[in-house]
């Protein structure tokens, strides 16, 4: 069954129940990949919302999948997030890092991974069950059957919580963030399953910060600035590299070089200095070097996770700030989320 993900449309605040026809069903959202995984006899396909599979990267789940649903004569095809946890018991969450890193080309590499950081499924939807197509049938009643195929679902597969009270689900949105969770799912509970159209409304976290700039990257295209290097400073007084601003318009690429020519750092022959910008498993060579700033630029940036002492996504820019001071851009003025023990989301 080759069905391409049901997506969500981004609300500023968790829906009231009734501003759907039919009502919303909430569930909390996961930070994780997208994956639609189908079991048919003892084959498993773990697609993704992109054109690149994730069978091969995450082998303990396609036996966790073979152990509890091989041997139907008919397919089940399941809706979910493939996420990985961390943590001692009482105080997990999930871990972007980890899971990213799974990643790998490498087939020594992700064995070794699949047993030092093995990933859980959280599953949200059931679009088959016994070669029954599910997806023209209502959310409500698709839920009602995942449940009972969840009666004999065990860890590391999962399927999600979900409530009908929207003060339930606010509660949520604030207390599951500390377990790494993303924000809040909103569902209408009588519509079919629709791939790829945003049918779903989502909530996630937006927090502002002010940070440094201290350096860009040209845009691909040879002309402009392709995004900013922002900073904090830490405790010690060190700026730190904690992301990076880009998404700007082709006009605005081109204003932001003169804008930042000024603080640019330069030789004693007045040229730009450069440096190497740290790497990941997505560089695969692509060049990271940027032209340094004097930090001396504070603007003001929209972003809604932190991952360890980075920001989670690529945040957006929202105005500069002039009358900031650089050194006052520290990481103290971060919304830090309470911990929240991931189990009690699972369970």
């Amino acid at each position: 069954m080759d069905t391409a993900p049901m997506l969500a449309k981004a609300v500023p605040t968790v829906p009231e129940p009734d501003s759907v026809p039919g009502g919303l069903r909430y569930e909390p959202k996961w930070d994780g990949f997208r994956g639609i995984v189908t079991v048919d006899g003892d084959d498993v396909t773990i697609g993704s919302r992109g054109a690149k599979p994730l069978t091969r990267y995450f082998p303990e789940l396609v036996e966790a999948f073979r152990a509890q649903f091989g041997g139907r004569d008919r397919p089940v095809v399941l809706d979910g997030e493939v996420v990985v946890r961390s943590g001692e018991p009482g105080s997990e969450r999930l871990d972007w890092d980890a899971l990213s890193q799974r990643i790998h080309p490498a087939a020594s590499r992700i064995a070794r991974l699949s047993s030092e950081t093995p990933a859980q499924f959280v599953a949200f939807d059931l679009l088959a069950v016994d070669g029954d197509d599910l997806t023209g049938r209502a959310f409500d009643e698709r839920r009602t059957l995942l449940e009972r195929l969840g009666t004999t679902m065990s860890d590391p597969l999962f399927v999600t919580r979900t409530t009908l009270d929207v003060d339930l689900a606010r509660e949520w949105f604030t207390t599951f963030e500390g377990a790494g969770l993303d924000g809040v799912v909103a569902k209408p509970r009588t519509r079919p399953y629709e791939p790829g159209k945003r049918s779903m409304l989502k909530v996630k976290h937006h927090r502002t910060a002010d940070v440094v700039a201290i350096g860009y990257r040209v845009h691909r295209s040879g002309h402009g600035v392709g995004s900013l290097l922002v900073g904090l400073y830490d405790d010690d007084g060190a700026l730190r590299q904690v992301g990076g601003v880009s998404a700007f318009s082709d006009a605005r690429r081109s204003e932001l070089i003169t804008e930042l020519d000024p603080v640019v750092v330069r030789d004693t022959d007045g040229r730009p200095v450069t440096g190497d910008g740290e790497r990941s498993r997505f560089s695969s060579g692509r060049d990271t070097s940027f032209v340094r700033l004097a930090p001396t630029l504070v603007l003001e940036v929209r972003y809604d996770q932190m991952e360890g002492d980075r920001f989670r996504h690529t945040v957006q820019f929202a105005r500069w700030r002039p009358d900031r001071d650089p050194e006052s851009c520290r990481f103290d003025q971060l919304d830090v989320p309470v911990a929240w023990d991931l189990r009690a989301v699972l369970d």
